[in-house]
C-alpha cells in the first residue's frame, strides 16, 4: 500500500484533467490489484449504454478504450445491482453477460464513480483472463481511486459548464436580443478589424447602412409586437442573402449595418475624400446595393395579414481604410443612404 500512496502524492498535485489523473490510477490500480486489465467507464443511463473512456491492457485480454456495449449486459450493472464489488469466477457468476464472455473475463472488480449527489456517473474497474484471488487492500485502493475520479470528473464538468456560460454571456453582450443578429459593439469591432485589415492589404472596405423606409407605419398600424417580428423577418432575409465574408448586424431601431471585405484598390481609382467612385470597388457597391434592397423587399406577414413591403433604403459605400475610423464610416454610409432615401421620395412623388 506505502508504494501506491507514494505514485498517489506525486500523481495528484500535477494532474489538470481527468485523462492524467486516470492514466496513473489505471496503473496503480493493475499493481494492487494484480489484474492485466484496468479501465474506466462512463455511463448513460438514459441511452442503456455503458463506455469504456480509458483503458490500460498488460495481457493477452483487450479492453478497447471506446468500446461501447448495452449497460444492461454488463458485468458492472450486475455487480451494483447485488452488491457485489468482486468475483474471480464469471462464468459461473454472471455467465449470461455476453460482453463478458466475448472479452473472456474471469476476474473482476469493480467500483462505481459516483458524483456528489449520488448520480452514477461510471464504474472503475480491473479484470483479467485468469482466476485470481483479489484481497481487501486492493479493494480498498480501488475505492480510494473511485472517489478522487469522481470529484475530478465533477471538476472536469464544472469547467465545461463555466466555459459554455462564458461563451452564452460573451453571445448575449455581442447579439440583438430580438434578432439574433450582431448588435453594435459587435459591428463596431469587425469594422474595426475590416479597417485594419484594409490598410494593411490595400483593399477597401465597404459598408452598408440599411434604413426601412415606413416602418412606424407599420408599427402604427399592427402594433409594436408585430413590428418586432417585421424586424426579425428582415433580419433573416438579410442574413440569408450574406457571403461567407460579410456581416450584418443591427445597430438599432429600424437600422442595420452590412459590413464586406472589398476588392484591392487600383491605382487609378476616383476619390472623393475616402470613397471610392470608380472600378471594381464601385461596381461592388452598385452591386451590393441593389441585392440587400431586393433582399428587404417583397412580401410579408404580420398579424396574418399579407403586405408588400417597398424595400428598406440601402446606401452602400467602398472606403479607403487610410486615416479612417468606424465613426467616421458609418457617418460615410449614412450620408449614402439618405441620399438614396431622397432619390426614392422624389420618385415616388412622380
Amino acid at each position: 500500500m506505502d508504494p501506491i500512496l507514494a505514485q498517489l502524492s506525486y500523481a495528484l498535485p500535477g494532474a489538470k484533467s481527468i485523462e492524467q489523473i486516470t492514466r496513473p490510477l489505471l496503473e496503480m490500480l493493475g499493481a494492487a490489484t494484480g489484474l492485466e486489465s484496468t479501465y474506466l467507464t462512463e455511463i448513460d443511463l438514459q441511452r442503456n449504454v455503458q463506455h469504456i473512456r480509458y483503458a490500460r491492457n498488460t495481457g493477452g485480454m483487450q479492453i478497447p478504450e471506446g468500446l461501447s456495449v448495452p449497460w444492461s449486459d454488463t458485468l458492472c450493472k450486475r455487480a451494483l445491482d447485488e452488491g457485489r464489488m468482486c468475483t474471480s469466477d464469471v462464468p459461473n457468476c454472471w455467465g449470461d453477460s455476453e460482453a463478458a464472455r466475448a472479452l473472456g473475463i474471469q476476474t473482476y472488480v469493480s467500483a462505481p464513480v459516483r458524483g456528489s449527489d449520488g448520480e452514477l456517473l461510471g464504474t472503475l474497474c480491473a479484470a483479467s483472463a485468469s482466476q485470481q484471488s483479489v484481497n481487501a487492500a486492493a479493494l480498498s485502493v480501488l475505492q480510494l481511486f473511485s472517489s478522487l475520479v469522481a470529484s475530478f470528473i465533477e471538476r472536469e464538468q464544472l469547467v465545461a459548464d463555466l466555459q459554455a456560460a462564458n461563451r452564452q454571456l460573451r453571445s448575449y453582450a455581442l447579439s440583438d436580443p430580438l434578432t439574433g443578429l450582431p448588435n453594435r459593439r459587435a459591428l463596431m469591432d469587425e469594422l474595426q478589424r475590416l479597417l485594419a485589415r484594409g490598410r494593411r492589404e490595400r483593399c477597401c472596405v465597404l459598408i452598408g447602412l440599411i434604413d426601412l423606409d415606413g416602418f412606424k407605419a407599420i408599427n402604427d398600424r399592427y402594433g409594436h409586437q408585430q413590428g418586432d417580428l417585421f424586424l426579425q423577418q428582415v433580419a433573416q432575409r438579410l442574413s440569408a442573402d450574406l457571403r461567407g465574408s460579410d456581416l450584418v448586424g443591427r445597430l438599432g431601431g429600424d437600422e442595420f449595418l452590412l459590413l464586406c471585405p472589398g476588392p484591392i484598390l487600383e491605382a487609378d481609382a476616383e476619390l472623393v475624400g475616402a470613397t471610392i467612385r470608380s472600378g471594381a470597388a464601385f461596381q461592388a457597391v452598385q452591386c451590393l446595393q441593389e441585392r440587400t434592397f431586393l433582399a428587404t423587399r417583397g412580401l410579408y406577414t404580420l398579424d396574418t395579414q399579407a403586405f408588400d413591403y417597398q424595400g428598406a433604403s440601402v446606401g452602400v459605400v467602398a472606403l479607403q481604410a487610410d486615416q479612417l475610423d468606424p465613426d467616421e464610416a458609418i457617418r460615410l454610409a449614412d450620408a449614402q443612404m439618405y441620399e438614396i432615401k431622397r432619390i426614392r421620395k422624389q420618385h415616388a412623388r412622380g
